[in-house]
């Protein structure tokens, strides 16, 4: 074909518009996308050819070479992978296929400090060229086809791109960066060599050098006015030397991985700019043999909750790339783990649907989601020896460095990733009751999210047959809720649960360690033998003597209220609101609406304090009607609902103020 000008995509063009002239504060990393892209090539042309093995045609050896060009300011990154046909060139190189890129523009626009370290994450690392390079010229042929249907495609990070065929006997890609002037310190073998080190060294294909030698500078001819010797310099000897290991480093031993090349992998399988929580490399053997280098990371990725975002840990089968995202192998509420995982017992041609139903698959998978909660268990275990340090016998326990260093890293998970950790409780049966233990929640006795089950059964007082606890939209709500007033004066902790997904991940858990979990919301409220016989003989007279007003409560209420009834539970409030024991709370009928689903039809229960003024009011009140309309309201006000009439609750609040 003739050689083509095409306009980018729009959201390309502004992404281009972002790199040359906002990224530059990390201009290296632009270096470690595309050998990561290049390696990417590589595993893909390794994956099609199991099938069609044809497609290695002459060269079978899978390699990235690097080299530079100190007079023509050029370097470039050539691969013997896949290759582009001319339409991918078109399409790849052209358009973003990838959703979050408005959002990938929004973080650049929104902090430039943040700039390249977020480029990864959007599968735009080809584009990170431009932090350095005035034009690139990408110059590939794909596997397969002819000699003559290569391709040629340059930009100089504008508007537009040309394309054209050229002929190109090898297969790969090849990308040509023209280095602008304040890049030209990559024009040097040696900055290359550890930039490479530092980001790429884990890369399991080779990446090739050509060897450097001195040479020292030649004699000026005698007689020459200036004599002496013309400056010497490193020339290229046309040796090609391997610069990384070249070995995956998940099969390397762990005495020979130090933690910064751990975290320098994380960091280029994850296209994350902070150094991980923790991680696990292990070799599992038996039925079932794996390898799997698994990562926790520090910080939630804003995709977190994209249901369209694909997850899961890279999967290889005996070094051979298989997938990117292999969910089979990790449950959905564990989707936050990054890393690899190499089975020795999977075919190599391993689909998605197959991985569905292998039991090797679901081995691994089980093997895995142990290693991850293993892995939080000793966070959180580690999360408590500040406190633990000194205890009140006086001897203090020896901490070393490496449990000291894992300190506070629970409770920094948990703010990042608790919530998707609760979906857990209803998809992981096996795992339920580990789940519940590394779950974290504020409480009347601290507003921080770091109170579990058995701190908070540890601090039960006795003859307290329940671990009570609150639902709400927000930590205020849960601590002003009415319901907690029998609770505070009593001084009974009660668990303030504020996430969304609290309501339905308790549906599946309803004890801990023997103990059940009541909610200080729903059936009436009985505090067993924390209410003493004067109490609980001093609710029942109340209850007879106010009889005549709860009928009346019950007639002008009928609409509203399945029942009403005098509470103990109410000390401040005069009413407030609960669901009976099988019920579904009112705060998760509201989620349900919100999100445009049927939530059952059921009426709350109105409980009121007899010894409340506005209570004693109600008996006689030619207002009557209006006030228990006001009484019912307020006490669905107060539980962050609001009245099904608004307006009509204000009308009747205005005209008793009057």
């Amino acid at each position: 074909m003739s050689k083509q000008t095409l306009s980018f995509q729009a959201e390309v063009a502004q992404l281009l518009h972002l790199v040359t002239h906002s990224l530059y504060s990390n201009q290296e990393i632009f270096l470690r996308e595309l050998i990561s892209n290049a390696s990417d090539a590589c595993d893909k042309l390794r994956f099609e050819a199991l099938n069609n093995n044809a497609l290695y045609e002459d060269a079978p050896d899978l390699q990235v070479r690097v080299t530079f060009d100190q007079a023509a300011k050029t370097l470039t990154i050539t691969d013997t992978g896949i290759g582009m046909s001319q339409q991918e060139a078109i399409d790849h190189l052209g358009t973003i296929a990838k959703s979050g890129t408005k959002d990938f523009m929004g973080k650049l626009s929104g902090d430039q400090k943040q700039d390249a370290q977020l480029i990864g994450q959007f599968g735009v690392g080809f584009y990170s060229g431009f932090i350095v390079a005035d034009r690139i010229t990408v110059e590939s042929r794909r596997a397969g086809l002819p000699a003559d249907q290569g391709v040629r495609w340059v930009s100089g990070g504008t508007g537009d791109f040309e394309v054209e065929a050229i002929t190109r006997a090898e297969r790969g890609t090849s990308i040509i960066l023209h280095l602008r002037d304040d890049a030209e310190e990559y024009l040097n073998a040696w900055k290359l060599k550890s930039v490479i080190a530092k980001y790429s060294d884990h890369i399991s294909l080779p990446i090739l050098m050509e060897k450097e030698e001195w040479k020292d500078g030649e004699l000026i001819t005698p007689g020459d006015e200036a004599g002496g010797r013309q400056p010497g310099g490193m020339v290229k000897t046309g040796e090609w030397e391997t610069i990384n290991k070249a070995s995956a480093l998940w099969t390397r031993p762990k005495k020979d991985i130090t933690e910064e090349q751990y975290a320098e992998f994380y960091k280029a399988i994850s296209h994350d700019h902070e150094a991980p929580l923790t991680w696990a490399h292990n070799r599992v053997e038996g039925n079932t043999e794996y390898t799997q280098l698994l990562y926790i990371p520090a910080k939630a990725p804003f995709d977190l909750w994209n249901r369209d975002k694909k997850a899961g840990v890279k999967l290889y089968v005996k070094r051979v790339f298989i997938m990117d995202d292999a969910e089979a192998l990790m449950p959905t509420y564990l989707r936050f783990v990054k890393g690899v995982i190499d089975s020795a017992d999977l075919p190599l041609n391993v689909s998605r649907e197959l991985l569905q139903e292998s039991r090797d698959v679901r081995a691994i998978r089980e093997g895995s989601t142990k290693r991850v909660l293993g892995m939080l268990e000793d966070l959180a275990k580690h999360d408590k020896h500040e406190a633990a340090a000194g205890g009140d016998d006086g001897v203090t326990d020896v901490v070393d460095a490496d449990d000291k260093a894992k300190e506070g890293k629970y409770t920094a998970f948990y703010a990042e990733f608790g919530s998707v950790l609760k979906e857990g409780l209803g998809e992981d049966f096996g795992n339920r009751e580990r789940l519940a233990k590394l779950l974290r929640f504020a409480s009347t006795a601290s507003d921080a999210v770091t109170v579990g089950f058995a701190d908070y059964k540890a601090r039960m007082k006795e003859g307290q047959e329940a671990i009570y606890y609150i639902t709400a939209d927000t930590l205020a709500a849960a601590k002003n809720s009415p319901q907690l007033e029998v609770f505070k004066k009593k001084g009974i902790e009660v668990l303030l649960m504020t996430d969304r997904v609290d309501e339905w991940a308790l549906n599946y858990l309803h004890e801990f360690d023997g103990t059940p979990l009541q909610s200080v919301a729903k059936g009436a409220v009985d505090l067993g033998t924390l209410q003493d016989e004067a109490e609980k003989k001093a609710a029942e007279e109340a209850a007879e003597a106010f009889k005549p007003l709860l009928a009346k409560l019950k007639e002008a209420l009928k609409d509203k209220a399945e029942d009403v009834r005098v509470t103990t539970r109410l000390v401040d409030s005069p009413a407030c609101l609960v669901v009976q024991d099988d019920g579904m709370s009112t705060q998760l009928a509201r989620m349900l609406k919100q999100a445009g689903q049927q939530a059952p039809q059921s009426k709350p229960v109105l409980e009121v304090n007899a010894e409340h003024a506005l209570v004693k009011k109600l008996d006689g009140s030619v207002h009557f009607h209006d006030l228990a309309h006001i009484l019912f309201d307020q006490a669905l006000l107060a539980e962050g609902g609001l009245p099904e009439d608004p307006a009509a609750y204000v009308r009747r609040v205005n005209a008793l103020l009057v």
